[in-house]
């Protein structure tokens, strides 16, 4: 006979029932819990045990006790790619909600994951509410979101139901539908529509390219759920955790999607500059410059994501923690709306020779006011084949940066310049662009797609330009492999900027 809580009543009781130390198989110190709109986590001290609310949201079913089951079978193996030292186990909960017995013998009425606990206060959504959150966090959630995607997701099929347009517009048009249904303020309902009305637009505009990105195998089963507060640091390192598992299509999704979602997470806790940061970082990891098109459209969509689960959540509570999820509720929306606004589009290049201090420079204003940066150093490698701190051991003018090779690096800045400018995004340049004809370029770049042009030149004493050069060397953590033959090389061979150029020129001290 199935005993499974069929109420949330139910459910209730045994989530007080386990506060009691008895009821483990295990030394319980004093017992705490933490509860989302979907599940209650159950922390005993060493070990926490998350079970499923007994709930059918249309996005998620958990009605029955062996939906429950299934799912936490699917966040052990799913979770286990990202996180596997924290997830265990499924274990079943047995007797009556009243006295309950975790992992105990006699008759199953509820399933638990069974995970290792680690501190409350480690998720960076609470770091960041103390002042704790750092660049260092941050670069650790690019790179490690951008080794998932590259290397730990499997790649949706061509046969496979996920990550076509149509699959792409079910889960957007659901968050408006589960919106709505808890919004009575008409201010509020106007918003809504005004973003959905945006929403559809730009999925019928951006179609063709969804359709080509699952062609392509931008598609992968990835973690679905990449906010702060699934991100924790333990004993010095990220710690992601808590992926989707209760509903493939939110987890067979673009890449772009993925990392949208933390973009979004830190504009809304007010870090743009951040969230440049992470943006740029993960780019420049993945090379992902031809899905960009799409972020705008993917961080208006978790924004409402958030917004849904926010509106949820004012259904579950009352008085003063209910008005607290309207608020959020509302800054949400208008976050999205904020999102769906175009950027001022520039396009900016550096000119200086190597150690003038272009990438240190370029990546304060990468984010500040914010753009997208293009590395020659490391787009010159990924044409190779290359990691971006690889050696390629190549000499002055040879392999890597002999003439062809430098031509067509400069060509591909033009080209994915050119792609980001034309998804309204705002971008700069990071190389030496000693020759004229390369600043050329990527004016001629510019010019096309009537966007404001601009050369900012770093003018360095040589002395200066050979003690950062042999310091970086003896560091070996970045990209360039200029060295003093390289600069010797430049000094004798580079253009200077001339007369017709001096409009563009906007001096940089560094």
């Amino acid at each position: 006979m199935d005993t499974m809580p069929e109420t949330m009543r139910e459910s209730a009781e045994l989530i007080r029932s386990l506060h009691n130390p008895a009821s483990y198989d295990h030394a319980a110190g004093p017992v705490r819990l933490i509860e989302t709109h979907i599940s209650w986590v159950v922390l005993t001290g060493e070990l926490a045990y998350k079970i499923k609310k007994p709930l059918d949201l249309g996005f998620l079913d958990f009605s029955s006790l062996d939906k429950r089951l299934h799912a936490c079978c699917d966040e052990v193996q799913l979770n286990r790619r990202l996180a596997p030292d924290i997830y265990l186990d499924v274990v079943p909960i047995t007797a009556t909600p009243a006295a309950p017995r975790v992992n105990g013998a006699g008759e199953i009425f509820e399933y638990a994951v069974k995970m290792r606990q680690f501190p409350a206060e480690a998720t960076l959504d609470r770091l960041d509410a103390e002042g704790g959150l750092t660049v260092r966090h941050v670069d650790a959630i690019a790179i490690t979101l951008a080794r998932f995607h590259l290397e730990g997701c499997a790649r949706a099929g061509a046969d496979s139901p996920w990550g076509s347009p149509d699959a792409i517009w079910q889960p957007v048009a659901q968050n408006f539908a589960q919106i709505a249904a808890h919004l009575d303020d008409p201010a509020d309902r106007e918003q809504l529509d005004t973003l959905q009305r945006w929403s559809a637009a730009e999925h019928a505009r951006l179609a063709t390219l969804m359709a080509a990105r699952k062609r392509d195998g931008f598609v992968r089963e990835c973690h679905g759920d990449l906010h702060l507060g699934n991100l924790a640091w333990v004993d010095g390192s990220l710690l992601v955790f808590d992926c989707i598992e209760f509903n493939p299509e939110l987890r067979w999704i673009d890449i772009q999607s993925e990392i949208a979602f933390c973009y979004m997470d830190l504009l809304q806790r007010g870090h743009a500059d951040w969230a440049w940061l992470l943006l740029n970082r993960w780019l420049e990891h993945t090379g992902d410059y031809a899905g960009i098109a799409l972020l705008r459209y993917y961080a208006v969509y978790r924004a409402l994501v958030r917004a849904k689960v926010a509106a949820i959540r004012t259904a579950q509570t009352a008085g003063p923690e209910r008005g607290a999820m309207l608020a959020d509720v509302r800054t949400l929306l208008q976050l999205a709306s904020s999102l769906t606004c175009p950027l001022p589009v520039r396009l900016d290049i550096t000119h200086g020779l190597s150690g003038s201090g272009k990438t240190t420079v370029t990546q304060r204003l990468m984010q500040a006011p914010g753009a997208i940066r293009l590395r020659s150093d490391v787009e010159r490698k990924r044409l190779a084949g290359l990691d971006a701190l690889a050696r390629s051991g190549s000499g002055v003018g040879q392999n890597l940066y002999a003439a062809d090779a430098t031509r067509h690096t400069y060509s591909r800045l033009a080209d994915l310049a050119g792609q980001l400018l034309d998804a309204g995004w705002p971008v700069i340049v990071d190389a030496t662009f000693t020759a004229r004809w390369q600043r050329d370029l990527l004016r001629e770049t510019a010019r096309t797609r009537k966007v404001e042009f601009r050369i900012l030149d770093f003018p360095v004493a040589v002395a200066t330009l050979r003690e950062r050069i042999v310091q970086r060397s003896r560091s070996g953590n970045d990209a360039s492999e200029a060295d003093l033959a390289v600069l010797q090389h430049q000094l004798e061979s580079e253009e200077p900027l001339a007369a017709d150029e001096q409009v563009a020129i906007i001096h940089v001290v560094a």
